[in-house]
């Protein structure tokens, strides 16, 4: 007993420790500000282009200089803070070579020439064509700039913008708010002298330095009252369907328990309730049997709770800290909270394991499935770690070769794959395994179950109707959950595919706060209809009809592609279907392992009060 308490507070510190030491590793990945953001008059004030790409594909993008544009003489330095996130979200800053110093006006100044090949010519007409915008930062401010423009007399004639104006606001020595304004067109065509240009204005500001974000946000966009009316409507559902499970606790199950315990009732009359109206009664023997192939359901139940962990930290930490000037603040703190919160996964997903494994060695009559555990307590630790890393790297390694054929700057390079690989092998699969270990000596063992299991599995009766088959219970189980998000994901998805920044993160606690409830709500009731129609497979249709939201998000998303966007190309629609069917997968494992926990709550509970003697 005391050997089995040191080994628990061995591995709680070392827990402990990993964490400790991701933080001090990946805190940078948080914070990614070059200075103080605090200037003085003549300072110097640098000048990042980061990347350019189509308009309408907002993931499709490049390095600002793979189009013919030239620096400036300012010598360059390296961006030497690049994290693992911005090389996730396409951040590729590169010095432009403008000579700015703070406070101090630049008139109109030609910092490079170039003279158009017929190639180079072609690149930018294509660009211009192509509504090709581009990325620059000045003190972690973004400003957006287009290339070019075609003629309106004549389509046929293509004009590049060549120089930039820009307006920087300062307040107490710091930069507040930056303007960009594009004029000189050029005509585009082979063998034209094109000089660049540029000029800085610098202004007084009223805007405080916390607040210069503000003019990024679109308050109008999504605080309309359909933003709000989507909100009091998914109240309004989750509020039904609370008091359409009470209604099954209180009203239908009290009157099944009375009739039940009858004593002045007759066997045949007994028999004839639980056949006609009772049927969930008869599946006491088999209710709590271990589902099939329980290794792959406590692992999937494991990844699901650890990413609803993920979900709702990060959305209480965007909630109290303001992450929009932090360029891919959130991708980093997200890889943080994932590599910490691995033994979370590993903890549910071994107790599950180990109730499961006990349950079914229990009914079983081999005398060696002890001494075989050990074995597959460690697949299960490794795969309970590496599932999720592997479903994201399977789907997304084919659309890093189709990025790499485009050479976009999303495109991952082997440093940042080993990078990956890294924080898999030394934080996840650590991390993990230390959860698997606690869970199955904390939690592995099986507590009293309220009814005892029968030796042979009980026959299932044939459905009465199509309504009652577990397929049609688990897809439209996922349909009231749907129906209570799918507004805001409308608001999320115009966020990322589109140029929205989304700020509104007390709406998406809420939305997910509802969806939870939702999920819950909805899969007790698909399972009381499930045992009462004397089907005792519960587990697995409790995960699969929460997890089913995320099928009608797929179809959601396929009809968001095509009637609210312009996307078009092979590496943004590869890039969009695969990043949808990880967000929908991630979907899935949340309300799947949110619908199992809520269920397994249901069963527990109803047949509490069953007498099996």
């Amino acid at each position: 007993m005391a050997s089995s308490q040191l080994k628990q507070r061995i591995a709680f510190l070392t827990w402990l420790l990993f964490c400790i030491y991701l933080w001090l590793s990946l805190a940078p990945l948080v914070s990614a500000d070059e200075h103080n953001h605090v200037y003085e008059d003549g300072e110097e004030v640098v000048v990042w282009m980061n990347t350019v790409g189509p308009y309408h594909n907002r993931q499709e993008t490049y390095s600002y200089f793979s189009l013919p544009f030239c620096r400036g003489p300012k010598e360059g330095i390296a961006h030497y803070h690049e994290t693992l996130g911005e090389a996730f979200q396409g951040v590729e800053l590169e010095l432009a070579g403008l000579d700015i110093d703070f406070n101090m006006p630049v008139r109109r100044t030609t910092y490079c020439r170039i003279v158009l090949t017929e190639d180079t010519a072609q690149q930018l007409i294509y660009a211009v064509q192509n509504q090709y915008w581009y990325q620059l930062f000045i003190d972690d401010l973004p400003v957006w700039g287009i290339v070019g423009e075609v003629s309106e007399s004549d389509p046929d004639r293509y004009y590049l913008w060549t120089h930039k104006r820009f307006q920087i606001g300062i307040n107490n020595g710091q930069i507040v708010d930056v303007n960009l304004t594009s004029a000189a067109k050029r005509l585009i065509r082979p063998g034209a002298r094109i000089a660049f240009s540029y000029e800085v204005i610098f202004r007084q500001s009223d805007v405080p330095f916390d607040k210069r974000f503000d003019k990024y946000l679109d308050p109008s966009f999504f605080h309309h009252h359909i933003h709000w009316f989507s909100l009091c409507n998914s109240f309004a559902m989750a509020a039904f369907l609370v008091c359409l499970v009470a209604f099954l606790l209180t009203r239908l199950l009290r009157r099944d328990y009375s009739r039940y315990s009858r004593a002045e009732e007759s066997q045949w009359e007994l028999e004839r309730s639980f056949s006609d109206e009772f049927g969930w009664k008869q599946v006491y023997g088999d209710v709590f049997r271990p589902p099939a192939q329980p290794t792959t359901f406590s692992i999937l139940v494991g990844s699901g709770v650890q990413l609803s962990f993920v979900v709702l930290c990060l959305i209480l930490l965007a909630m109290s800290v303001d992450m929009n000037g932090e360029r891919a603040g959130l991708v980093s703190a997200a890889i943080f909270l994932y590599s910490a919160s691995s033994p979370i996964g590993g903890f549910v997903g071994a107790a599950l394991y180990s109730r499961f494994y006990l349950a079914s060695t229990a009914t079983s009559s081999s005398s060696n499935n002890g001494q075989a555990a050990s074995p597959r307590w460690i697949r299960q630790g490794v795969a309970q770690a590496l599932l999720p890393p592997s479903l994201i790297c399977g789907v997304a390694f084919p659309v890093n070769l189709v990025a790499v054929g485009y050479h976009s700057s999303r495109s991952l390079t082997p440093s940042q794959g080993l990078s990956v690989l890294a924080i898999v092998t030394f934080a996840l699969l650590p991390l993990s395994l230390i959860g698997t270990l606690l869970g199955r000596n904390l939690c592995g063992r099986p507590s009293k179950l309220p009814c005892r299991l029968n030796a042979v599995p009980r026959p299932l009766p044939e459905k009465r109707h199509c309504l009652a088959e577990p397929p049609i219970i688990c897809l439209l189980g996922g349909l009231l959950p749907f129906a209570s998000i799918f507004v805001e994901m409308y608001y999320v998805f115009t966020s990322f595919w589109a140029y929205k920044i989304y700020y509104v993160y007390g709406f998406s606690f809420l939305a997910f706060a509802l969806l939870l409830c939702a999920t819950a709500c909805v899969t007790i009731v698909c399972v009381y209809f499930l045992l009462n129609s004397e089907d005792y497979r519960w587990q697995w249709c409790s995960f699969m009809a929460g997890a089913s939201t995320a099928v009608y998000l797929y179809v959601y998303a396929v009809y968001y592609f095509f009637f609210k966007t312009r996307m078009y190309g092979l590496y943004q629609t590869a890039f969009y279907f695969s990043f949808m069917a990880l967000f929908c997968c991630g979907l899935a494992l949340i309300c799947g392992a949110v619908g199992f926990l809520a269920a397994s709550l249901f069963v527990r509970t109803i047949y509490a009060n069953v007498k099996t003697d």
